[in-house]
This record gives structure tokens, sequence and C-alpha cells, in this order.
């Protein structure tokens, strides 16, 4: 835990004053970099990843997500036609629950609507609106900052007390880790992802000229309102077949079942940055997307479209506990879960 060296961490970690939340919390942004002059923020309001800055070969460095200025951004974003879930991690369940209920041990559970009639995201409120306690840094080789919330028994409607922590790490091979581990005081369903939006051109480009290669040879069905069916759909043909790297698409909301866990590579032919995503997951749901509806500028006084970025969700599927085929979402009392996903980013 953080207590008696808190001022000589904020110097090594270049740490300040993000804002207040609305009951008057101090959200803080942290900013961690290696030796290879890598460096990444984040914010314990949603434990949100702020910028990922990628040295380049001119000297400079490129920042390759999405983000906002302010912590009020953040907030705000959250009431737009389509919350964007910039950078945040979503929980307890990322993606779509169909109609917000599941069976569990042979009793249904009917959790909170914020989808027309589904749940998406895990609720009104979800992780990504949460303060996170900051409860370990480390600030040497290899930095990293652990942030941990506790979802009470019954919030959003999900059964259990769930402890969750993410730690975040920074390694001299210019890998960013996330693992997620949490445990529950019941039988309870989980999914978290972290919901970065990527461009490695620079957050205030454009997306559409990226080489992107996804590790699947199947992507799951859905309906119109984008809940899963069951079915599968094979990729032979199929326009998001990039088993071979060609551009990004214009738009996109569908998950992939990956084939192992080499997950996405994308590259920029402009900065030559590639970054390829490693994942323990089952899935990668894949989102085209950042546009703030011009209400909402992004940083740098960005103005974010529809290309402006593309996420990567690693992740279970959605809508997993209604289909009894797909990887289980059940986390069993006292049992711990755990979620790895690397970001490796290369100069090539």
């Amino acid at each position: 835990m953080i207590k008696n060296h808190i001022s000589q961490i904020y110097d090594a970690l270049n740490t300040k004053l993000y804002g207040l939340m609305p009951d008057n919390k101090e959200v803080l942004c942290y900013t961690l970099s290696n030796k290879k002059g890598m460096e990444f923020s984040i914010i314990n309001y949603g434990a949100t990843i702020t910028s990922i800055k990628i040295p380049t070969s001119n000297g400079q460095k490129t920042d390759v997500v999405l983000g906002f200025d302010t912590l009020e951004d953040y907030i705000n974003s959250f009431d737009l036609p389509s919350a964007p879930y910039l950078g945040t991690v979503v929980g307890r369940y990322a993606g779509r629950i169909n109609n917000a209920s599941f069976k569990l041990n042979g009793e249904k559970v009917q959790l909170t609507k914020n989808h027309n009639s589904h749940q998406i995201h895990g609720g009104l409120e979800g992780f990504s609106r949460k303060f996170w306690e900051v409860t370990s840094i480390h600030s040497d080789k290899n930095p990293s900052i652990t942030l941990e919330y506790t979802s009470i028994d019954n919030e959003e409607n999900f059964p259990g007390e769930l402890k969750v922590k993410v730690t975040y790490t920074l390694t001299e091979s210019n890998e960013l880790k996330v693992t997620f581990q949490a445990k529950s005081t019941e039988d309870t369903i989980i999914n978290l992802t972290q919901h970065s939006y990527f461009n490695l051109d620079g957050h205030s480009k454009d997306i559409k000229m990226q080489k992107l290669f996804i590790n699947a040879k199947n992507l799951l069905e859905t309906t119109q309102e984008l809940i899963p069916t069951g079915n599968y759909t094979n990729l032979k043909n199929h326009a998001f077949d990039f088993s071979n790297p060609k551009n990004c698409p214009t738009s996109i909301d569908n998950t992939f079942v990956l084939e192992s866990k080499e997950a996405v590579t994308l590259y920029s032919e402009n900065t030559k940055i590639k970054m390829t995503i490693l994942t323990n997951q089952p899935g990668v749901h894949i989102y085209v997307g950042g546009n703030c509806f011009g209400q909402i500028k992004g940083k740098e006084n960005a103005d974010y479209h529809t290309t402006s970025a593309i996420c990567f969700e690693t992740q279970n599927f959605p809508d997993a506990p209604n289909h009894n085929h797909f990887p289980s979402a059940i986390l069993k009392k006292n049992e711990e879960y755990l979620h790895q996903t690397t970001f490796k980013f290369e100069n090539l």
C-alpha cells in the first residue's frame, strides 16, 4: 500500500491533480515512463488511460490513443448519445447482455438496463465512471501502477461483492501490460476489458490507411441490435477477413473468435509504429469510432470523428452467460479471475 512516501513517488511519477469528482474526491493523473522514452498516463476515474506516447525515429513522440483534456470532459462524455468510454476500464460485464438478464445457478438475474432493453458495459454507471484507489506504484525498472475498486453486492443487480484490481506495467521492451484480477463473495459473472481507442498516426488523425491483422477465422453472428445469436460466421471471403493485413474498416462493431494469444496487429506506414496485442481472452471486440458528435473536443483541441481510431476490447464473448457453448463467464465464489492483455509497440 502507498502511505509514507507519497511525495517522493509523486515526483518520480510526474503525478498531478486532474480534477475533482462531484463528491470532491481528488482525481490524479499518473504518468509512467521507461528508459526508451515511451510513456503512458492514467487517471483514477475509471482507471482510464489518457495517453500513450511512443517515441518515433524522428525524435518525436506520437500519442496513439484518444482522450480528453479534463476530468469534466470524461464525465460529460457519458451523457453523449453513444458514450465512447475513451480509455476506461469496463465492467462488471463488457459488451451486451440480452434483455439485461441471465440465469445463474438456476435463478434468473435481472440487471439494470442502459441500452434499450439490454445492458451494455456494466449498466447505468459501470466501472468506467467509478473512483479507483491507487494501491501500489513501482517506479523503477518496468514501472507499474495498480488501482482497485470494490463493487458492492447487487451493484447494477450483479450478485456478490466483487473486488477488482487492474495493474498497468510498462516494460523496457515498450509493452504496456494490463492485468485484471478479481474475486467475488458469491458466484457471479464477469467480463472486464480496457477500452482505449488507438490511432498509430496520432490521436487527431484518421485510421483508414493503417494496416490491420486479426487472428480469427470466425466472428460472432449478431442480431440487428448487435446481440449474439449463438452462431458463428466464417470469415472466409468475408469483408471482415483480416487474416492478411489490409486497411482498417471504416465501420465495425463485431466480436472476433481468436485463434491464439497473438490477437491483432496494427501498423502505420506514416509513423512506422507497429502495435501487437496479445491476450489470454477468447475474443476481441473491435469498434471503429471516436465520434463525440461535435459536443466535446478531444485533447489538444482535436475534433474526433467516426474514423478517428479503432478500439480493441479483448474479452470474453458478449452475452456469454446466455449461451452455454460460449466460454463461461461465471466466476465462482472466492475463485480468482485473471485477464492479461499486452499492447506491444515497435518501430519498424
